[in-house]
């Protein structure tokens, strides 16, 4: 009998009817070494009173998430989770997944936003060019389809974008003074730092009325709250996809994060990622499966990249003024060498997103040639990498960064 109850728990849809323990970042799993990303996983014990009324360091284990020094530490928890020690198997709308519930985790330098994991090939352009299509509050299908053409099927008017358009609900005008929701959380805080109501609304009540829609918010909120000089940020998700929509999500809230830090002259905090339904695509399973193995390479983690910081004195105008640049590039209106990107007056850091447009630009508008070594080698060598990586067919013989 007790070993028939043992199989039985062995049942991913099972595991709901036992009790839960928390697992502490030091602990592992049994695949791989990787501490779960989830606050709380299912246990073969009764309910642990030790979990419950003590104490780690003097936090109660079972009332904070896992933190993780970079992005890249959290991703490769968060996919080996769902891939090896998923709690339900569904098929939503018709697509096999594996699914976990109520995943968490916190980055303590979100700043380092980026997966550096060469199997993953993770698109800093398309990530740079949604961030900024957020902060524009744009919900036009013709830029992002430009840097992503899969985003086509999320658009059932092939002209806008109603679901993923989380720009247009954060900075979109919502009163009569024009300001938006973050306009306002960020008078909130310089009127008291310590508020909590300096949250904004993503999700919008009506999104469900139509199951065949092909666009729903993944998003539901999200939060900044400054503590002690920094600016800690938690974006609130009703599901992410683990493979595709967690990497970007990520990117583009930890650079809202890290933006409204320097308007408001605080240094970034901590960010927390909060998600009802963590979910991988069957289809992206074998995928997912060779990130994890090169994570489990010893000479894997941590890669020799750091991803760069924003200017301090990062403004709006900044950010508006890329806007002109950005309209350009994606229509070939012009070549932008980085001679002439160098000429603009932009701070090196937004130098950089301009050359990674310009790269996409020849991917995009000059399919037939390599791309440009002086363009590469301008490149900081941490994005030379992840392009090289991205597009290999499109690498020049010699030249660029390695």
């Amino acid at each position: 009998m007790r070993r028939r109850r043992r199989q039985l728990w062995r049942h991913p849809g099972l595991r709901r009817r036992r009790a839960c323990r928390v697992v502490s970042h030091s602990q592992t799993s049994r695949r791989g070494g990787m501490a779960s990303a989830s606050a709380c996983v299912p246990s073969r014990r009764g309910p642990d009173t030790t979990a419950i009324h003590g104490s780690e360091g003097g936090v109660p284990l079972m009332l904070t998430v896992q933190s993780f020094p970079t992005f890249e530490r959290a991703y490769g928890a968060v996919l080996d989770q769902v891939v090896n020690r998923y709690w339900y198997r569904n098929a939503p709308r018709g697509i096999e997944s594996r699914e976990v519930l109520n995943v968490g985790f916190q980055l303590n330098d979100p700043i380092q936003r980026v997966a550096w994991l060469g199997s993953r090939r993770t698109n800093v352009v398309f990530c740079f060019a949604e961030a900024l299509w957020f902060l524009w509050g744009r919900d036009d299908l013709a830029m992002m389809a430009y840097y992503a053409p899969r985003m086509r099927a999320y658009s059932r008017d092939q002209t806008t974008i109603t679901g993923a358009s989380y720009g247009t609900r954060l900075f979109g005008d919502i009163d009569e003074d024009e300001r938006s929701q973050f306009d306002r959380c960020l008078e909130l805080i310089r009127g008291d730092p310590a508020t909590k109501r300096s949250f904004m609304v993503i999700f919008r009540p009506w999104e469900t009325t139509d199951p065949a829609h092909p666009d729903v918010s993944c998003a539901v909120g999200f939060q900044l709250l400054a503590r002690d000089g920094l600016l800690n940020a938690t974006c609130y998700m009703r599901a992410n996809d683990a493979m595709q929509g967690l990497v970007s999500d990520v990117f583009s809230f930890t650079l809202i994060q890290e933006f409204a830090a320097r308007l408001l002259g605080l240094d970034v905090g901590v960010y927390g990622h909060l998600v009802g339904s963590m979910h991988l695509g069957v289809k992206h399973l074998s995928r997912a499966q060779t990130v994890l193995d090169e994570i489990r390479q010893p000479d894997t983690v941590p890669r020799r990249f750091r991803f760069p910081a924003m200017p301090t004195d990062t403004g709006w105008d900044d950010v508006q003024a890329l806007r002109g640049h950005e309209y350009a590039l994606r229509t070939n209106e012009m070549r932008y060498p980085p001679w002439y990107i160098e000429s603009l007056g932009f701070p090196w850091y937004w130098q950089q997103v301009l050359l990674l447009f310009e790269c996409y630009r020849q991917i995009a508008h000059e399919p037939e040639q390599s791309l440009d070594p002086v363009t590469l080698a301008a490149l900081d060598p941490g994005f030379a990498w992840l392009v090289r990586h991205r597009w290999p067919s499109r690498m020049p013989t010699t030249g660029g960064s390695a």
